[in-house]
């Protein structure tokens, strides 16, 4: 939970995400602003920088949201005969949720493909489109948070540079929102990842579609997607700063090696550091015309490997939201049976829920039984993700048979 403080009420032990306002004409602060309050003197510290609100992030702090902050149960007033409903998010199933959500995935990307080929012809950009879009990411997401997340496993080389843009806002969305953002602001982040990388379009498109990989001559031309991303939304209606940063440093990492400005350290803003995990994992797992995808478990070393570029804390957290086998990955177990990862642990990311629908030692489908690891009722464990192609399955077919209602 993201709740903005006035200094006065800052104490040791809350978690500061970042400092909203600050007296103007104030020196710059000078001493780290995002992390956990240890002890009084640095709250001294940021008294006399002159900082006024700070926004802390009570899911990271040490102590409990203060009783003036947290949500109170309404209490229906003595005259009302009727006291009033409660409101209570219905829960919705991974399968009740898929059958929408498979529709709405297929039909964001023919619309992505579509609006894609109108900015690299020229055309205006359709902002009430992907406006359109990031709100259904959104609703799917907070109905149940697995079944949008399943579909990015769906791979296809042809069709990256739009999947990128929708799988990329799925994720930005479920780790915001495991993260405990409030549904607006996600609302911003899910758009501001679909606009990403939407600059690409205005690019010579035989960069994207070639079998090997590019070199440094087109790698440079590449990197002006982010000042071409930024000209297509300039002075459109609802693009909000929160946006503009995640398309502006999405490439920045944090020892000042990213481009476009080289920026470092704590100048990079939490959304920006959001983004730029998402984009790697999303273009490292996903089937590109010059890569086949790796396996998440992969993508998800390499980033917690690169510390120096990544925000660490952030990269364990992303790795706790999605699993270490993230939903929609097939697993081989340990009774020799393969299964679909179906929805992850937070506590404990190694045992997800899965659906057993696969004999590997005899190469045969069978009866789909659904199985919870952490369940003491068995001692199975995951050996391994495996690629569909290993054993001759189709993801998307095997997709729709066991979580299609």
């Amino acid at each position: 939970m993201l709740i903005t403080l006035p200094i006065s009420e800052l104490v040791p032990g809350m978690f500061v995400d970042s400092v909203s306002k600050q007296f103007e004409g104030g020196d710059s602060i000078k001493i780290k602003t995002r992390g956990l309050v240890r002890d009084k003197s640095i709250i001294k510290r940021l008294v006399s920088e002159g900082v006024q609100e700070l926004l802390i992030d009570f899911t990271q702090s040490d102590v409990s949201v203060p009783a003036k902050y947290q949500l109170k149960p309404e209490v229906a007033p003595a005259t009302v005969d009727k006291p009033k409903k409660l409101k209570i998010k219905k829960v919705i199933s991974v399968e009740q949720e898929f059958a929408k959500a498979s529709v709405s995935y297929e039909q964001h990307n023919r619309n992505l493909q579509s609006l894609y080929g109108d900015v690299t012809s020229g055309l205006k950009m359709n902002i009430t489109l992907l406006d359109d879009i990031a709100k259904d990411i959104v609703a799917s997401v907070f109905r149940n948070h697995n079944a949008m997340a399943i579909l990015t496993r769906i791979k296809d080389k042809h069709m990256y540079n739009w999947r990128h843009m929708t799988n990329c806002a799925i994720f930005v969305t479920v780790f915001a929102k495991y993260l405990g953002y409030k549904e607006s602001v996600v609302q911003e982040l899910a758009m501001g990842a679909l606009l990403h990388d939407l600059g690409q379009a205005k690019l010579p498109q035989g960069i994207f579609s070639k079998p090997e990989k590019v070199n440094k001559l087109e790698m440079q031309s590449i990197k002006k997607h982010v000042a071409q991303s930024l000209g297509l939304v300039k002075g459109e209606k609802g693009i909000t700063p929160l946006m503009l940063d995640m398309i502006v440093n999405h490439h920045e990492r944090l020892d000042g090696s990213g481009y476009p400005r080289g920026l470092q350290g704590e100048k990079l803003s939490r959304p920006a550091r959001i983004m730029a995990i998402v984009d790697v994992y999303d273009a490292m797992t996903a089937d590109r015309p010059h890569q086949i995808g790796d396996e998440p478990i992969n993508a998800l070393r390499y980033l917690l490997a690169h510390k120096h570029l990544f925000d660490g804390e952030l990269v364990q957290r992303f790795i706790k939201c999605l699993g270490v086998h993230p939903v929609g990955t097939i697993v081989k177990l340990t009774n020799e049976r393969l299964a679909l990862v179906t929805e992850g642990n937070h506590q404990n990311p190694i045992q997800p829920k899965v659906k057993i629908f696969y004999n590997a030692k005899h190469s045969h489908h069978i009866t789909a039984k659904d199985v919870d690891l952490t369940s003491p009722d068995h001692d199975l464990k995951i050996l391994a993700s495996i690629k569909p192609l290993d054993y001759q399955l189709n993801l998307a077919r095997l997709l729709k048979e066991h979580l299609l209602i």
